[in-house]
C-alpha cells in the first residue's frame, strides 16, 4: 500500500495491543492526511502512548497493521525511521551537553555530513528560539526550553512525519505557548501527529482531531465538524453583579430543569449555561421563560460549543464510559 500517493501520512488498520489481560488498544482504524496537524486526544490511560509506540516501532502490535510515510512500521519499521521525527512524553537529554552539542550529536546518529549538520543545528536553534542559549548546558535549561530542544532534535533529519507525545502537558503557560507556537510553525514542513489530553492545545493548533477512550477510537473529524455534530447547543445567560435576583434565578433554574428540550443547566457565578436538545425550540421559547421568571439579563447568547463540550459529551455518553 502506497499511502503517500494517496496523500495519507499515517494509516492504522485494526491496530491492537494487549498486555496480558489488559487491552491497551483495540482495533484502531485511522488515516492522517499528509500536511496536517493532527490531534490525538484522550484522557490519561486512553491508549495514546501505546499507539505512538506502535507507530514509531518501539512496540509490536498484537494484531493489525500500521503505515507511516509510506512504509509499514508494524512489519519492519527500519525504512520508515529516517522519515519519522519523534518526541516522547518525557524526553531524556545529556545535561552536560549544550543545546548545540546535543543537536550535533543527534545529527551524527542520523549520518548527516559535517556541513549539513552545522547548517541544520543553526536552523533548528533559530526555529526553537534557542540560539542565544546554544552554548549553555542543557542542565540549566528551563523545562520549556528542554521541550523546544526536544522538538528540534525530532526535526534534525527533516522528517516527513513528526510524532509528538504530550508535547506541552507538563509545561507552565509560558512554556506551553512557546511549544505550541513552534508546532504551528511546522505546518508547512511536516505532518504533525500530536497526542494530548489538553483540549485547549488541540483547539489552538490542530486541523483534525481523533478522540480515543479506553483503547477505542470514539470519533475522528475536523474541529468544526466535531463542534457542529457532537456538542449540544448552549445558551449563555448572565446578569449584573449588583442585581439582587437570587430568588428569580432559583425559580428560573427549577423551571428550566422541568422543560423537555433542556438537557442540562450549569449555574455559574452571575451566569447560566443552558444546554438544549432542540435549538429551534429553544430559540422560540427560552426568552419567554426568562420573561416569565422576571429575570433581568445583561447578556443572552447562543455560544459555539467548545472542544471540551464535545469531549465531555462523547466520553461520558452511554456506551463510551
Amino acid at each position: 500500500m502506497d499511502v503517500e500517493r494517496k496523500g495519507i501520512a499515517i494509516r492504522c488498520e485494526g491496530l491492537s495491543k494487549t498486555y496480558g489481560q489488559i487491552a491497551a488498544l483495540k482495533d484502531l482504524n485511522l488515516a492522517v492526511e499528509a500536511g496536517t496537524i493532527f490531534g490525538f486526544l484522550g484522557p490519561n490511560g486512553a491508549g495514546k502512548t501505546t499507539t505512538i509506540r506502535l507507530l514509531v516501532g518501539l512496540a509490536r502490535p498484537t494484531r493489525g497493521r500500521g503505515w507511516v510515510a509510506g512504509h509499514e512500521v508494524t512489519a519492519d519499521g527500519r525504512a520508515a525511521r529516517r522519515l519519522i521525527g519523534y518526541l516522547p512524553e518525557e524526553p531524556a537529554f545529556y545535561p552536560w551537553m549544550s543545546g548545540a552539542e546535543f543537536l550535533d550529536y543527534v545529527g551524527r546518529l542520523f549520518g548527516l555530513s559535517d556541513t549539513e549538520r552545522k547548517k541544520r543545528v543553526d536552523e533548528l536553534l533559530d526555529l526553537a528560539g534557542l540560539q542565544e542559549a546554544r552554548r549553555r548546558r542543557i542542565g540549566g535549561y528551563s523545562r520549556g526550553m528542554r521541550q523546544r530542544l526536544g522538538v528540534a532534535q525530532a526535526l534534525i533529519n527533516r522528517p516527513s512525519v513528526l510524532i509528538l507525545d504530550e508535547p506541552a502537558s507538563a509545561l507552565d503557560p509560558q512554556g506551553r505557548r512557546d511549544v505550541l507556537t513552534l508546532i504551528e510553525q511546522l505546518r508547512e514542513q511536516a505532518t504533525v501527529f500530536m497526542s494530548t489530553h489538553i483540549l485547549a492545545d488541540v483547539e489552538r493548533v490542530c486541523d483534525r482531531v481523533a478522540i480515543i477512550d479506553r483503547g477505542r477510537l470514539v470519533v475522528e473529524a475536523n474541529r468544526e465538524e466535531l463542534q457542529d455534530r457532537y456538542a449540544p447547543p448552549v445558551f449563555e445567560l448572565s446578569w449584573d453583579e449588583g442585581d439582587n435576583q437570587q430568588a428569580q434565578v432559583t425559580d428560573f433554574v427549577r423551571l428550566l430543569e422541568s422543560v423537555p428540550w433542556v438537557s442540562q443547566v450549569e449555574h455559574q457565578r452571575r451566569a447560566l449555561r443552558v444546554h438544549v436538545g432542540d435549538r429551534a425550540q429553544a430559540r422560540r421559547e427560552l426568552l419567554s421563560l426568562v420573561a416569565q421568571s422576571q429575570l433581568i439579563l445583561s447578556r443572552y447568547e447562543l455560544v459555539r460549543p467548545t472542544l471540551e463540550d464535545v469531549f465531555l459529551h462523547l466520553v461520558n455518553r452511554e456506551g463510551i464510559r
